[in-house]
């Protein structure tokens, strides 16, 4: 059972009350809560979120920002986080113990964050060593688990975010002559292919065979990359990229570096979730962009820019399943049962896990 049916298996719910309200009652309800909670309560959204839930957020931004906003905001007791359960697990691991961190609809999960499990890591780990000795530093993008954050942090590693992974990478080399990247093969190639790290310096670890992907001499690896991947961000391809040419001579191609490494190489730009918003917001009137990240961001971006030419760079991209699970209905659910006592959905990492994802967390932060 993976990650994401082990939470299916767990979750509630969602009462019949609550598919049946209109738009305008639900909507009515949130609002009255957040009046009634005030301070107490505090809603992150992830700029992945449905316009929907967005809405009733309090702060938007990518994974960390917010995790790093709930745990500043110490007026706050119950913080009902409107992203998925690995973005929830950072904001219980950065806060304090006396606040309550919820997730809407505990099916809201990551498909990359799954594609690496503690089993799986520990069991890398050990082949990796029999392979390379101790020459590895394993580094962990936040797109992954608690307990890949823990393992990582217990072995001296820090995690990475698509802003800062450059600088990541580069401490991880003056730490030891290799690196381990989880659970994003995409961003860990991009990274490392722009720091100046050849693509045959890097090899790739399959967990579900629990082999090493590699032509050449063992001693030429620099970087192994896990096999994992964003389910949006790998569906952008070269052919979309020629597509866009033709169609647009003039357009500018940006991309998020979750993209294969052909598709970051033919784009004019790439960077983090934050990168693309501040470069459309800070493009001249009239300028023409084709986006490569999830569909409601994008959507979002055409809504706020009308004096832009913007168009998602795969026109037949779907928003990502797993992000889409929050709703009006479960976020309604969620600050209902926290009026009445009833407090489900909690997310609570252990302290053991927390204190190494933390050290893997706070070794990041060290070096911004």
């Amino acid at each position: 059972m993976n990650i994401l049916e082990s939470l299916e298996a767990k979750t509630r719910m969602l009462p019949e009350k609550y598919r049946n309200m209109s738009t305008f009652e639900l909507e009515s309800l949130i609002n009255d809560i957040k009046v009634k909670m005030g301070k107490r309560l505090f809603i992150p959204g992830h700029h992945y979120q449905k316009d929907e839930v967005i809405q009733f957020a309090d702060v938007t931004g990518d994974s960390l920002k917010l995790a790093q906003l709930s745990a500043e905001n110490k007026e706050a007791e119950h913080i009902v986080f409107c992203g998925v359960h690995f973005m929830a697990e950072t904001a219980d691991i950065l806060t304090m113990e006396n606040q309550k961190v919820y997730l809407p609809d505990m099916r809201a999960g990551c498909s990359m964050a799954d594609m690496a499990d503690i089993y799986q890591t520990e069991r890398s780990w050990e082949f990796l060593q029999v392979l390379f000795a101790d020459t590895i530093l394993p580094l962990t993008y936040v797109n992954s688990t608690a307990a890949i954050k823990s393992f990582v942090g217990a072995n001296g590693g820090a995690t990475v975010t698509s802003s800062n992974a450059e600088k990541m990478v580069r401490w991880a080399f003056t730490q030891k002559e290799r690196l381990l990247f989880l659970p994003d093969q995409h961003l860990g190639r991009n990274t490392a292919y722009n720091i100046g790290i050849g693509l045959d310096e890097m090899a790739v670890y399959n967990p579900i065979e629990n082999i090493l992907e590699f032509d050449g001499p063992l001693e030429k690896v620099k970087v192994i990359l896990w096999k994992g991947h964003c389910s949006v961000h790998e569906n952008f391809t070269v052919e979309n990229v020629a597509k866009v040419r033709e169609a647009y001579p003039e357009m500018k191609i940006i991309v998020h570096p979750e993209c294969r490494r052909e598709v970051v190489g033919l784009s004019d730009m790439a960077g983090s979730t934050n990168y693309i918003i501040e470069a459309i917001e800070a493009s001249p009137s009239g300028s023409a962009w084709a986006i490569g990240t999830e569909m409601n961001l994008v959507n979002r971006l055409i809504a706020q820019h009308p004096d832009k030419h913007i168009v998602s760079l795969n026109p037949h991209m779907c928003p990502c399943l797993t992000m889409n699970r929050i709703d009006l209905q479960h976020l309604a659910w969620s600050l209902d049962s926290i009026m009445e006592g009833q407090e489900g959905n909690i997310i609570n990492v252990d302290a053991g896990t927390s204190k190494n994802a933390k050290l893997a967390l706070d070794r990041m932060l060290q070096q911004a």
